[in-house]
C-alpha cells in the first residue's frame, strides 16, 4: 500500500505517462457525444489528430462532417466524453489568461464572408450600385491590420493579391473573395485551419494555386483539416481521410489505404413535370441581345466589348476565370445592376430602360448563384424559400396558392429534399441550402434559367440530380438556359453554345 508522499509520486508518474502517450497528439476526442439539439451521432465518437497530419473529412451533404469539425474547433460542447487539446498546453504556458480552442483554430467556410462586418448589412443588389461601393474597404485595407510586413508581403505574393489591392471588398468575385478570406485568416498565424469545401468558387488555375498554397501552409507547421462533399475534391496534401455518412464514421486512416466507393446514380421519381404554362407572354425572338457592352467598375475595364445574342430556345454555357466579369454580366440580364439602363441591352426584345420594371424582367427568369446564396439570410422553412421563387423575392412575403404549394412540395420530393421542407433554411448544411435555392430557380418553369455555378458544395449524388433536372428543363424547345461553371465536365448535355470571357488585362499582372 502506498502512503504519504507516494500518492504524490504516483500522480506525477501518471501525468508524465499521460503526456508521453499524447506528446504527438494535436487534438484527441474520446467517446464524444456532441451537445447539439436535434442532431445525434449513432454512437460516441473517438478520434485523434496527430501533429503534422493533414485530415480530410469526406461525406455527402448533411453527413455530419461540418458538425464534427465544429465540435473539434470548440464551437459546440460535448454531452459525454472529452476533448483534449495538447497543443494548447504550450499556449497556456505563455499567458495567465483563459485560453480556448477557437482562439487558435480558424474555420473558412462559405458563410465566412460575414467575418467581414461590412457584409452583414449589405443587400443583394448593393455590389452593383456604383454610388454605394465607396463605403466598402479595399483589399489593402482589409489586410492592413497585419503589422508583420514580411509576413504580409509573403501572403500577398503567394495568394496573388497584388492586382486586387486597390479593389473594394464588395466588388470582388466569389473566387477572389475566397482567396482573400484564406489570406486574412493566415495572417493571424493560427495553429490550425479548417477549410469547408476548399475549392468552392475557384477556377482551374486558382485551384492549382491553392493546392500549392495548402502544401506550403502545412509545411510551415499549421495544422490543416478539409471538409469535402465530393471525393474528387480531396486536396493532394491530405495524409489522412475520415469517411462519414449519417453521423457514422465508415473509415478513418491514411488516404492511400482507402478508396472512396463510387456513388451510384439515383433515378428521379419523375412525378414533377415542366409541362405547364409558365408565362402568358411567350412571344419573343431573343431572350438576350447585347451590342458592344463594356463591363467596368470605378474606371477599371473588365470586358471592353461584349456582343452576345441568345435566341429563343438556345442553351448556353458561360465560361471565364475568376474576376472576368461573369456575375456582373449576369446582373445586367437579371435586372440587378442599375448600369444596365444606359447600356445597349435588349431583354426579350425590349430595350432596357424603356419603361419596364425590374419585376417585369425577373418574372421571366429563374436564377441562382453564389451571390444569391450569400445574401439569402432569411431563416424561414426551406419550403418557403422554394416558394419565394414564384415571386422572385428574397424571403416569402405573399401567400402561395394551394397549387403553388403542392408544386413546390412535389419539386422538393423530386429532388430528394422533401425532408427539409419545414427545417429552417439557415440550420441545414450549405450543400442542402444550394439544393433548395436550385429548386427555387426552377419552380416557375421560367423562360430563361440562369444557373451561376449551381453545384457549389453539393455532393456527387445531388449534382447528378440537378443535372437531370436541367436536362428535363432543357428538353423544352422554347426555353433558354445560361449555365456558368469553371469545369467543362459539369456542362449539361443540352447546352449547344459556349460564350467565354477572357481574363482582364489587369489580372494578368501576376504577383
Amino acid at each position: 500500500m502506498y502512503k504519504g508522499n507516494n500518492k504524490k509520486q504516483i500522480r506525477q508518474i501518471m501525468l508524465i505517462f499521460h503526456y508521453l502517450c499524447n506528446m504527438n497528439a494535436f487534438i484527441k476526442l474520446t467517446e464524444v457525444v456532441p451537445r447539439v439539439p436535434d442532431v445525434a451521432f449513432a454512437s460516441p465518437f473517438s478520434f485523434t489528430m496527430n501533429k503534422g497530419d493533414v485530415w480530410t473529412f469526406y461525406g455527402p451533404n448533411g453527413s455530419g462532417k461540418t458538425l464534427l469539425s465544429e465540435v473539434i474547433s470548440g464551437r459546440y460542447g460535448v454531452a459525454r466524453g472529452s476533448i483534449e487539446y495538447p497543443f494548447m498546453d504550450e499556449e497556456r504556458a505563455k499567458t495567465t489568461a483563459f485560453v480556448y480552442p477557437r482562439q487558435f483554430i480558424k474555420t473558412i467556410h462559405f458563410q465566412s464572408t460575414y467575418s467581414f462586418s461590412d457584409f452583414r448589412d449589405a443587400y443583394y443588389q448593393q455590389r452593383f450600385n456604383v454610388y454605394e461601393v465607396d463605403w466598402y474597404p479595399t483589399v489593402q485595407e482589409i489586410l492592413q491590420p497585419c503589422t508583420d510586413s514580411n509576413w504580409l508581403g509573403w501572403v500577398i505574393e503567394v495568394f496573388r493579391l497584388t492586382p486586387l489591392l486597390s479593389h473594394r471588398l464588395i466588388t470582388l468575385s466569389s473566387g477572389q473573395l475566397r482567396r482573400l478570406l484564406i489570406a486574412k485568416a493566415l495572417l493571424e498565424k493560427p495553429r490550425m485551419m479548417v477549410f469547408d469545401n476548399p475549392f468552392i468558387g475557384l477556377d482551374e488555375e486558382t485551384r492549382l494555386l491553392m493546392e500549392d498554397v495548402f502544401a506550403l501552409i502545412a509545411k510551415q507547421g499549421t495544422q490543416l483539416l478539409f471538409l469535402v462533399a465530393d471525393g474528387r475534391d480531396v486536396p493532394a496534401c491530405s495524409t489522412h481521410l475520415l469517411h462519414i455518412e449519417n453521423c457514422v464514421p465508415l473509415y478513418a486512416g491514411k488516404v492511400g489505404d482507402y478508396t472512396i466507393p463510387p456513388v451510384e446514380a439515383s433515378a428521379l421519381p419523375g412525378k414533377f413535370s415542366f409541362d405547364f404554362a409558365s408565362m402568358e407572354d411567350d412571344d419573343y425572338q431573343h431572350a438576350v441581345n447585347m451590342q458592344q457592352v463594356c463591363i467596368q467598375y470605378e474606371g477599371i475595364v473588365f470586358q471592353p466589348d461584349i456582343t452576345w445574342r441568345i435566341n429563343k430556345g438556345e442553351k448556353w454555357a458561360l465560361l471565364g476565370p475568376n474576376g472576368s466579369g461573369k456575375s456582373t454580366l449576369l446582373s445586367y440580364i437579371f435586372a440587378d445592376n442599375p448600369q444596365a439602363y444606359s447600356l445597349p441591352i435588349w431583354l426579350f426584345d425590349r430595350k432596357r430602360g424603356s419603361g419596364e420594371s425590374i419585376w417585369d424582367i425577373k418574372k421571366r427568369i429563374g436564377y441562382t448563384s453564389s451571390e444569391m446564396h450569400l445574401y439569402y439570410r432569411e431563416n424561414v422553412p426551406c419550403l418557403k424559400v422554394v416558394q419565394s421563387g414564384f415571386f422572385d423575392s428574397v424571403g416569402l412575403y405573399k401567400t402561395c396558392s394551394q397549387e403553388q404549394t403542392e408544386r413546390a412540395l412535389l419539386l422538393m420530393q423530386e429532388m430528394g429534399i422533401e425532408a427539409l421542407a419545414q427545417k429552417p433554411f439557415l440550420r441545414v448544411s450549405a450543400g442542402e441550402q444550394r439544393m433548395v435555392l436550385f429548386a427555387r430557380a426552377l419552380i416557375k418553369n421560367p423562360q430563361l434559367l440562369i444557373l451561376d455555378e449551381p453545384f457549389h458544395g453539393m455532393d456527387v449524388r445531388n449534382k447528378q440530380k440537378c443535372l437531370k433536372m436541367i436536362e428535363r428543363f432543357g428538353a423544352q424547345n422554347n426555353k433558354c438556359l445560361i449555365f456558368v461553371t469553371h469545369y467543362k465536365n459539369e456542362i449539361p448535355a443540352c447546352v449547344q453554345h459556349v460564350y467565354t470571357l477572357q481574363e482582364p488585362p489587369f489580372l494578368q499582372q501576376k504577383a
